[in-house]
This record gives structure tokens, sequence and C-alpha cells, in this order.
């Protein structure tokens, strides 16, 4: 299928450290569910050069927001990252994607389960009303490895003092110890027990639906302990279960 893509131009360029930035972008996109994502390009040396991005914004929002990290020598996300306002950039118009609510089954708690940027659906996500009427609980776990790679602190903060008990919020930091956060990666903690203590909440087929977005390691290893150990399915149309992903790196 042709991309249809239409030309966005840079509103803000917020650099949360000198390899992570959040982009915002002005640009006519056709409606999307939260969740989705689309794909940003430039045109270079006569190509166009384009990657998937993840959409931050909610659709209700007027903007669009991608959270990306600069990837050295990296064909387009190093551009991306020195662009200013005012800049323009081409903009998939149609997003895509199935990382999203209308695929999850009924639950009583739903598992966002991000690493990096992966936490960007997320975010858009949490901040439609589906998901909040939809669980008793949602658990976000953000996995980084440095304390200052832990962006869009004061939104989550602001879920928590809204929501209350309703949100979770679980950092993990795997290269440094910091008291607010645990250490080490999301399989591990899955296999020993200690996230689930940490939360309060257990993992199993009846109440939890669990979303991932992250590296390919994380992925595939938390998916191996979730269903050889907790008991947990891949969720599928035509047989539903518990875990979905998306893969677009």
């Amino acid at each position: 299928m042709e991309l249809t893509w239409t030309q966005g131009i840079v509103t803000a360029n917020y650099h949360w450290t000198d390899k992570l930035y959040s982009l915002r972008i002005h640009a006519s996109m056709a409606p999307f569910t939260a969740g989705q994502f689309t794909k940003l390009g430039l045109d270079i040396d006569d190509v166009r050069v384009a990657k998937p991005y993840s959409l931050v914004n909610s659709p209700a929002e007027s903007w669009l927001e991608f959270y990306s990290i600069s990837i050295p020598g990296g064909s387009l996300s190093d551009r991306l990252m020195q662009l200013q306002p005012g800049d323009k950039l081409w903009v998939q118009q149609q997003a895509a994607g199935f990382l999203t609510l209308k695929e999850t089954q009924p639950g009583k708690h739903l598992w966002l389960l991000a690493t990096g940027t992966g936490i960007g659906p997320f975010l858009s996500i949490l901040k439609t009303a589906e998901p909040w009427q939809k669980f008793e609980k949602i658990i976000l776990v953000h996995a980084v490895r440095y304390a200052d790679e832990l962006a869009y602190q004061d939104l989550i903060q602001s879920w928590q003092q809204s929501r209350g008990t309703a949100l979770c919020h679980v950092p993990f930091i795997s290269r440094e110890v910091r008291d607010f956060a645990m250490k080490g990666r999301i399989p591990q903690a899955i296999a020993d027990h200690s996230l689930e203590r940490h939360v309060g909440v257990p993992f199993n087929p009846q109440d939890s639906q669990v979303m991932l977005c992250g590296n390919p390691a994380m992925l595939a290893d938390t998916i191996k302990v979730l269903t050889e150990q907790k008991g947990l399915k891949r969720n599928r149309r035509r047989d539903p279960g518990n875990i979905m992903t998306e893969n677009y790196w």
C-alpha cells in the first residue's frame, strides 16, 4: 500500500538527556487510536528516510508528539533530535499498530511494561479515559539504565495524584542504585516474584492483561517467563489471551 505523507512543522523539541528527546509537531493526520504509531521522515540526499515512531499524544490532543532516542550514526534519529521549531519534516498520515486497548480482553489488572522510549504508546493510552474505566488497577513499569532517563515524570505524578491507588508506577534502573526504583531487569523481577511483591498484585490468567513495548530482548524474555511460569498466553484475535506486544524495531 502506498504511503500518504503530509508535511509537519516542528513546534518544540525537548531534550531530556543528551540522547533522549520529545518532538512535538503540528501536522494534519488521520484519526488514530491511542497506542498506535506512524512514520516520520526526512528527505536526505534526495531520498526519503523514514522510520516508525509511537504517538505519545492522545487522539484528542491537537498536536503530535514522539519520544525517541538519538542513535549515533543513525540515518534519521540524530537528525530529528537536531530539528528546531519551524523546521519541516514528513509525517505518514495513517497510523498503524495493534497495541491498543480495544485488543485487550476483560480483566482487573492492566500491566504496561516498557523499556526506554517504549513507554510512549502507554502514555498515549493513559491520557484517555478508557483504561481507567476498563481496569481496576494499572501498573506502569518503566525500565531504564539511569535515573535521568525516566522521562515524563511530571505527567505520571499527576496521574498518581488524581487516580490514587488505581495507578502503580514502578521504575526500574539497571546501572545505578536509587531508593525509589527497583534494580535490574523486568523479566528477572517477574521470575523471582519481586515485582508482584512490590506491587501487591499477582500475574494470573483470570485478571491480568499485559502490554509490552521495548527492546526485543525484554519482550522475548518477559513473554517466556509470563507464559512458562505464570500461565499467561499471547493474545490473538482467534485465540484470546493475556499478552500483547508491538514490534517495530
